[in-house]
């Protein structure tokens, strides 16, 4: 029995159209860089044709990767979400206790996890230091960066 990956249904999507992608024009364009390299003759020393199968290679552990990522996902819509508490999906507004910098995050599935997108990882530090919490508490976290307290602002389902 395989694990389920939590995901949102714009995380599926994703996966999806990469798929798509990846099956209908970048695997198909390297078969054809492979076949045109071949045809240069001298496979032990032609670089393009070993390149070509080396992308080949991870085109297809890719492939493979998100389709079992797929087979697995437990999507669970945030917009359907709501409750005092935090829980997958949920956009929570923080503020550093000791920088009083305040950040947004969307707790989201480890495949569609992004920081330069502020969505975290549930099985990231942060998260789980903060699943379960509500508006006004205080959180430690112990992040690679050192330890981290924030303040519980707000928290939304979308």
């Amino acid at each position: 029995m395989s694990e389920k990956v939590p995901m949102t249904p714009e995380g599926q999507a994703r996966l999806r159209e990469e798929l798509e992608r990846l099956k209908k024009i970048e695997l198909p364009q390297v078969v054809k860089d492979i076949s045109v390299a071949r045809d240069h003759g001298d496979l032990s020393e032609n670089a393009e044709y070993h390149a070509a199968k080396e992308r080949q290679g991870l085109i297809v552990a890719r492939i493979s990767f998100i389709e079992q990522t797929l087979s697995r996902a437990e999507v669970i819509d945030p917009s359907k979400l709501s409750g005092s508490k935090i829980q997958f999906g949920a956009r929570v507004k923080l503020v550093n206790v000791d920088t009083d910098e305040e950040v947004v995050y969307q707790i989201v599935g480890p495949e569609e996890a992004d920081i330069k997108q502020n969505r975290i990882s549930v099985s990231s530090p942060l998260a789980r230091g903060l699943i379960g919490r509500e508006v006004g508490e205080e959180v430690r976290v112990v992040m690679p960066a050192g330890p981290r307290t924030y303040e519980i602002l707000e928290i939304t389902y979308a």
